[in-house]
């Protein structure tokens, strides 16, 4: 099996997994998981996605965005855990390899949740602009 499978097989069995805590690690996590894609390497060029990875889940938390399968959710919440642990399949603390397995499951996820993903962004950009937004252009 190819590691992007891997990675897609890992995504969608541990999202029929997550519970309201981990969903709360996320939100309460979030600002250090946007940090992990500021970073050159890897993670670097999904930049954007990460950033409404994060948003999704908070927007769905705090019921502001609804339309949207509990299983997105689930994958999404498992990526962001996933970036922020250190010591997943691949320790972080080795340079640059440590991130290609964040990477990767970040890609199967977003590969999983396109379509809502897209349909979250289109939401976004309806909204007014709020305190989240300015935070993220910074």
């Amino acid at each position: 099996m190819a590691a992007e499978e891997l990675a897609e097989a890992f995504v969608k069995e541990e999202a029929t997994k997550v519970t309201d805590q981990d969903v709360e690690k996320v939100l309460k996590s979030s600002d250090e998981i946007k940090q992990r894609f500021r970073r050159s390497g890897p993670l670097g060029r999904f930049f954007e996605d990460g950033q409404l990875l994060v948003g999704m889940v908070k927007d769905y938390w705090s019921r502001s965005y609804r339309k949207i399968p509990a299983a997105t959710i689930g994958a999404a919440v498992v990526s962001l855990i996933y970036v922020l642990n250190p010591l997943d399949l691949v320790p972080d603390v080795l340079p640059l390899i440590g991130q290609v397995d964040d990477a990767a499951v970040v890609a199967a996820c977003l590969l999983l949740i396109e379509q809502d993903l897209y349909s979250y962004r289109q939401w976004k950009q309806t909204q007014a602009p709020g305190k989240d937004d300015a935070e993220d252009k910074t």
